[in-house]
């Protein structure tokens, strides 16, 4: 008998697709990185960091602005192109520190008397009549106790509230004043103090108001980002001003040993305080709000060692 040969049934198998490898997030991260970079790449021939600090244009009120600090951050930004409002309760320092603005070739309006009994909403009116907008306000209207050596217990109660009222609730006060008034975003800044980061003996209405402050700040913060409104501080150290030059004449063993607790070794100036509020009012500072900025030479964050130190 013969067999016939086998022959294989032809048949078709379908293959298996190609499955395409899942999306990592490694993957979807480096994706996002190489665009970012391609687009850093077209940009960079656009950055110019100086242009950043330019305020052209921008209205500014600056209250307590006489003399001081006050002054020294009306003139710095005057000098990067900014409106001022000058207010103080002396009508000669107010005139001076306006003219030394309109000589940095920007415009002046001045407002004469305590802000406290004029009110930061008519401030805040004047600036917008004035210039048509209101984009930074600066909370630097404050001060201490004329008798610095009292402790709280010795503090009577009108002493400690006249001491919020002038170094809290007048920040507040005009806090609200330039938020309802910033309608295309803005900034506001509180001149705040390095006593406020800590306990201040015989100081304590002062440092109490001043923390009190910087608490504030950060609530504003973060009530108006949405508005895109930014409010940050600024915490000085000791610094050279009329009232120092005062203190002086009066105690200069008091004066040599204020400067000695400074570990940079030297004192501020108006200048030290009005170049932050510079770059906080400026688009460099563009992400930051609720910060606080210490300017204090170093002399918040002394310490006991760094005391032993310097007297070893």
């Amino acid at each position: 008998m013969t067999l016939a040969p086998c022959r294989a049934k032809s048949s078709t198998v379908a293959l298996p697709k190609p499955v395409a490898p899942p999306i990592t997030t490694l993957t979807l991260f480096s994706s996002l990185c190489f665009v970012a970079s391609m687009s850093l790449e077209r940009n960079l021939s656009s950055v110019n960091t100086l242009e950043k600090f330019r305020l052209d244009n921008k209205a500014a009120v600056v209250t307590g602005s006489g003399q001081g600090i006050g002054r020294g951050i009306a003139l710095a930004l005057a000098d990067v192109g900014a409106n001022l409002v000058i207010n103080a309760r002396r009508e000669s320092d107010v005139a001076e520190t306006a003219q030394m603005v309109r000589d940095l070739g920007s415009k002046a309006i001045e407002i004469v008397g305590d802000i406290r009994e004029i009110g930061s909403e008519a401030i805040g009116d004047a600036c917008v009549d004035a210039f048509g907008s209101l984009d930074i306000w600066v909370n630097n209207v404050g001060g201490t106790d004329e008798k610095r050596n009292r402790t709280l217990l010795d503090t009577p109660d009108e002493i400690f509230s006249s001491q919020l009222d002038l170094n809290l609730t007048t920040a507040f006060q005009g806090s609200k004043a330039a938020a309802n008034r910033m309608h295309e975003g803005g900034c506001i800044i509180n001149i705040s103090s390095g006593a406020g980061m800590r306990g201040s003996a015989f100081t304590g209405p002062y440092a109490a108001a001043k923390a009190g402050m910087l608490n504030m700040t950060e609530t504003f913060a973060l009530e108006l980002a949405d508005r895109n409104i930014r409010v940050n501080a600024v915490s000085p150290g000791p610094v050279i001003t009329e009232a120092y030059k005062e203190m002086v004449d009066v105690n200069e063993e008091k004066a040599r040993e204020i400067a000695a607790s400074i570990p940079l070794g030297r004192l501020g100036t108006p200048d030290d305080i009005a170049t932050a509020v510079v770059f906080l009012s400026s688009d460099a500072s563009s992400s930051i709000t609720g910060q606080n900025i210490l300017v204090s030479g170093g002399r918040t964050h002394r310490t006991v060692q760094y005391q032993d130190k310097k007297s070893s």
